[in-house]
C-alpha cells in the first residue's frame, strides 16, 4: 500500500506543515555575501535546543520506557526515511562500538534499505506495506521498541512502522517537527520538536534535521547510561577495534581507577581487553573470572559489581 493522495492534496498538506512554510523574509538570501548566510544559519541552528528542551520531559519519559523494555533484553529499533531515515540509521550504527551493544540491539530501518543510505529510492517512503515487511523480517517482539522517526510526521513509512509495532504490544515513538502530527497520535511517546521553517523552504535536513539528531543522541545515550553501559560518565562498555580505541580504553581505565600503566595493561590482559570488567579488577582486586561473573550477577552494572565485591 502506498500513499493516495493526489498532487493537490499533497500540496494542500504539505503547505499547512510548519517545517515546509515560507518564508518570504529570505527571499533575497541568494544574493546575500557568503558571511552573512553563515550567520543566518547560525542563528537558525541556535534555537534548535530550545526547541528540544521544550519536550524535555515526554523524552525523558520515553527513554524510561524504553531502558525498561531493553533490560528485559528488548531492542531498540528506528524507522524513518530519506534524511530521518539516515540519522536513525547513523544513531544505530554507533552503538555497538560506544557501548559495545550486538549490531541487533539498536536497529535503524530506512525505507528501501541500504540502497537509501546513498540515493533516492523511489516511493519507498511512501510505502506502508513496505514499513511492516521490513519489521516483520526483524521478528518484531512485544519488548521491543520501534521509533518512527520523521520531520513531517506523515511519512507513511515511519507511520506504519509505529502503527504496526503497537499492533504486536511493542513500544512505539514517533519523533517529529511538527505539532498535532500522524506520527505523534499514532505512537504511545509523540515526541514533536517544532523548529519552525527552514531557512530553505522545506530542507528538512537542516533544523529538522538537527533536531532529530540531539532527540536520538538522548535516546540512545541515555538509555545506555540506564543500562549501566557507562561509569559516571565514562564509555567503560566501549569496544576496542582499532588503534584509537585501544588507547581511549586504556585511558578509561585509568581514569577510572588512578592505576599505574602496568597495572592498567595487566587488568585488560587478565580481562580479554573488557574495560568494565579491568576496572572491576583493579577497584575490587579481583581477578579476570571472578569480575566477570560479579558483572553478570549485576546485568552489566560496575557500581552494582563493586557493591557486591565490598559486601562478599
Amino acid at each position: 500500500m502506498t500513499s493516495t493522495s493526489s498532487p493537490r492534496e499533497l500540496r494542500a498538506e504539505l503547505e499547512a506543515l510548519t517545517t515546509e512554510a515560507f518564508r518570504p523574509e529570505l527571499a533575497d538570501i541568494d544574493q546575500l555575501p557568503t558571511l552573512d548566510i553563515a550567520r543566518l544559519m547560525n542563528g537558525e541552528d541556535a534555537t534548535v535546543p530550545t526547541a528540544v528542551a521544550r519536550r524535555l520531559p515526554e523524552i525523558a519519559a520515553a527513554i524510561d520506557a524504553v531502558a525498561e523494555r531493553m533490560a528485559r533484553g528488548g531492542r531498540l529499533v528506528y524507522a524513518g526515511a530519506g534524511t530521518a531515515g539516515r540519522l536513525g540509521v547513523l544513531d544505530a550504527s554507533e552503538c555497538p562500538p560506544t557501548f559495545n551493544t550486538d549490531p541487533d540491539q539498536v536497529v535503524g530501518l530506512i525505507a528501501g534499505g541500504p540502497e537509501a543510505m546513498v540515493t533516492s529510492v523511489e516511493g519507498a517512503e511512501d510505502s506502508a506495506r513496505l514499513a511492516r515487511d521490513d519489521l516483520d523480517a526483524l521478528g518484531l517482539l512485544a519488548a521491543d521498541t520501534v521509533v518512527g522517526v520523521s520531520a513531517s510526521g506523515r511519512t507513511p513509512y515511519a507511520i506504519a512502522a509505529v502503527e504496526h509495532a503497537r499492533a504486536l504490544g511493542a513500544l512505539t515513538i514517533g519523533l517529529s517537527c511538527n505539532a498535532g502530527s500522524a506520527l505523534g497520535a499514532a505512537a504511545e511517546h509523540g515526541l514533536e520538536i517544532v523548529v519552525g521553517p527552514e531557512l530553505l523552504t522545506g530542507s528538512t535536513r537542516l533544523k529538522a534535521g538537527t533536531a532529530q539528531k540531539l532527540v536520538l543522541n538522548m535516546l540512545s545515550t541515555i538509555t545506555m547510561i540506564r543500562l549501566g553501559k557507562t561509569y559516571g560518565n565514562l564509555m567503560v562498555d566501549v569496544r576496542a577495534s582499532n588503534e584509537k580505541l585501544r588507547a581511549r580504553s586504556r585511558r578509561i581505565v585509568a581514569l577510572a581507577t588512578g592505576a599505574s600503566d602496568d597495572d592498567i595493561e595487566r587488568a585488560l590482559t587478565a580481562t580479554g581487553g573488557e574495560v568494565k570488567d579491568a576496572i572491576l579488577a583493579l577497584l575490587a582486586d579481583v581477578d579476570g573470572p571472578t569480575a566477570a561473573r560479579l558483572l553478570a550477577d549485576s546485568d552489566g552494572h560496575l557500581r552494582a559489581a563493586l557493591a557486591a565485591a565490598a559486601a562478599g
